[in-house]
């Protein structure tokens, strides 16, 4: 057995008890009135790694207003010649409503059957204390660590990092680095290993249009004026083929097209057909032509209405025709696509197809992140296959996702590098909903699986 096995061994008690301290603190950063608390659970962090042995520990501002919650950075750079490897995870929540569907308080962790329950659990500060764990271990058994090592964990995920993009830029040079290991994300299952590769990016806008200046009776006024939910009905339908193609203009001309090989990797992940039907209450499913269903939602991009309203919403009638009328749409990005050239798209189709007698205006969403895949055989992903491999005994999955996570392109983009996801959450463990929880043996199995990883990192070239 390793040295840095024996001291994980020794010390699992008094790590399940650190864990339980730090989920105490109720680090929600969505809500003004949790700001200090997303602070204080900072400056847990900073304290924690210093006690792993991290240097140069600083606390950085990134904003003067909310929500400007900040981001903690530590390193240990004394390897000289090998890779430098930034860590990342976050120490915010999600709120924790509906509060009567929790079996317990969201802040007072539970250990039940081999599972703690609490809200950030699995989402994301037992997996973000994981590797900072790992990494203490390596330096109390071996006195060095076989990398250098840099840690980025910040408080603002569960809102989309709003201001990390001019902040990462601004420090570029003190974050810069080989790759980058996510300590935020999962494996497919506790038996199987998962190595997220790509992530959909995001853009979205709302539809206003607008026809007479008050609501008019539709007696009076039907078969004169235009209706504004005639128009958006008009125009949202010409955005989509009846199979499901989009069919604004240009929004394909930058989408990266799958290869034989990237399918195959895909088609090898489990999937039941019927089973997601069934999960979903559907009877059939529905999508782009030519793609199989795991293809369209990892690797195909999609342009979905979101929400639609106007005019009377009561019981009864009420013979008005209406003077607006909106809709929310959202679209998801694959590579290579921009989030702003797919806006321009969007506003040429609408231009071109807003029927007479209204007017449109569009309010462009804040919320846009690019779209984000690696290549499978990076070196960072490599080492992790083989950390995996000896862990599980198989293969992991080279999987997608057809959500987003801002920072992994973040990083791409201001640093030059990709991320690797190496996460030990399970899809179970219900985060960002209530009875959140994380396994133990993740726990566990993810401090061994990081001394692992670090290792190996070791032995590839540093840039």
């Amino acid at each position: 057995m390793s040295t840095w096995q024996q001291y994980l061994d020794t010390n699992q008690p008094l790590f399940l008890d650190e864990m339980f301290d730090f989920l105490r603190i109720p680090s929600i950063s969505s809500l003004p009135e949790n700001v200090g608390d997303v602070r204080k659970a900072g400056e847990w962090v900073m304290q924690r790694l210093k006690r792993a042995g991290i240097e140069n520990i600083e606390m950085m501002e990134t904003g003067d207003q909310f929500p400007g919650h900040p981001v903690v950075y530590g390193d240990w750079l004394h390897a000289p010649g090998k890779p430098t490897i930034l860590i990342y995870g976050h120490f915010d929540v999600q709120p924790v409503d509906p509060v009567d569907l929790w079996h317990s308080p969201p802040f007072e962790p539970v250990l039940k059957e081999g599972k703690v329950y609490a809200r950030g659990s699995n989402d994301d500060k037992g997996n973000m204390l994981v590797p900072i764990l790992a990494v203490e271990a390596l330096l109390k058994s071996e006195g060095q660590l076989p990398v250098n090592i840099k840690f980025f964990l910040e408080g603002q995920e569960e809102i989309g990092s709003p201001t990390l993009p001019p902040f990462v830029k601004a420090n570029q040079a003190k974050f810069a680095c080989d790759m980058v290991i996510s300590a935020d994300g999962g494996q497919w299952s506790e038996t199987e290993p998962e190595l997220a590769v790509g992530l959909r990016g995001l853009c979205a806008m709302q539809i206003n249009v607008t026809g007479p200046n008050r609501d008019v009776h539709s007696g009076m006024a039907g078969g004169a004026i235009q209706n504004p939910i005639h128009a958006l009905v008009r125009l949202l339908d010409s955005m989509r083929a009846p199979d499901g193609k989009i069919l604004v203009e240009g929004f394909y001309d930058d989408v990266r097209a799958l290869t034989p090989e990237e399918r195959a990797q895909i088609a090898t992940i489990p999937y039941n057909e019927n089973d997601y039907k069934a999960q979903l209450g559907l009877s059939d499913l529905f999508g782009e032509p030519g793609y199989s269903t795991r293809e369209r939602t990892w690797a195909r991009p999609t342009l979905e209405l979101n929400g639609i309203w106007g005019g009377f919403q009561g019981a009864g009638t009420k013979t008005v025709i209406p003077s607006q009328a909106h809709a929310k749409i959202t679209c998801r990005l694959v590579a290579d696509q921009e989030p702003n050239k797919i806006i321009e798209k969007l506003q040429a189709h609408i231009a071109q197809h807003t029927p007479p007698g209204v007017q449109i205006t569009l309010d462009i969403g804040a919320s846009a992140s690019t779209p984000y895949l690696m290549p499978a055989d990076h070196p960072g992903n490599q080492a992790a296959r083989d950390v995996h491999l000896e862990l599980y005994g198989m293969e992991p999955y080279y999987a997608r996702s057809g959500g987003s996570i801002p920072f992994c392109a973040l990083f791409h983009t201001v640093l030059g590098v990709y991320t690797v996801n190496f996460g030990f959450a399970l899809p179970d463990e219900r985060q960002h909903s209530p009875n959140e929880f994380f396994r133990l043996s993740s726990f566990e199995k993810g401090q061994k699986a990081y001394c692992m990883l670090l290792h190996r990192l070791a032995q590839t070239k540093a840039s």
